[in-house]
């Protein structure tokens, strides 16, 4: 007899690679939630990358729901060196954060947390970790489409 407990729990996160214009560095931002992310954390997210990042920021991606509406626009309107696009539609090869996923994924693969907290600390590790790795953010954003380096 297999038994099954039924949890809805779960973890969203929003995340986002940055390469320096002039020195190549590459960073990686993310905020994770135990909720669906919506419009406020969407807006949180880009506010905490505006508090990290100097200069202009560019931001490309893509086209979720979550990317629009009139919070986004009342957030690019409040801060005008925040520039945002969008890929083409369903463009991953595009998107050198899905590299940092994949990399995620096979971290966290064969584990099976016991609860939504311990999963929490466990994405947050794995991220946190891959933060301080500059060659495998590097290697995310060469594997993308994307023209950087």
């Amino acid at each position: 007899m297999l038994r099954h407990r039924q949890r809805r729990e779960r973890i969203s996160v929003i995340s986002g690679l940055s390469v320096s214009p002039h020195r190549r560095r590459c960073g990686l931002y993310f905020l994770l939630s135990p909720k669906n992310i919506q419009h406020p954390e969407v807006c949180a997210f880009l506010r905490d990358l505006l508090h990290h990042l100097r200069g202009p920021v560019i931001g490309i991606w893509d086209n979720g729901t979550i990317h629009g509406g009139d919070a986004i626009r009342a957030l690019l309107a409040r801060y005008p060196r925040l520039h945002l696009y969008r890929f083409p539609s369903y463009a991953p090869e595009l998107n050198p954060d899905e590299g940092v996923w994949r990399l995620a994924k096979r971290a966290l693969a064969n584990g099976r947390p016991d609860s939504q907290h311990e999963l929490f600390r466990h994405l947050r590790s794995h991220l946190s970790r891959l933060r301080r790795a500059p060659l495998l953010l590097r290697a995310c954003v060469r594997a993308s489409a994307l023209p950087l380096f």
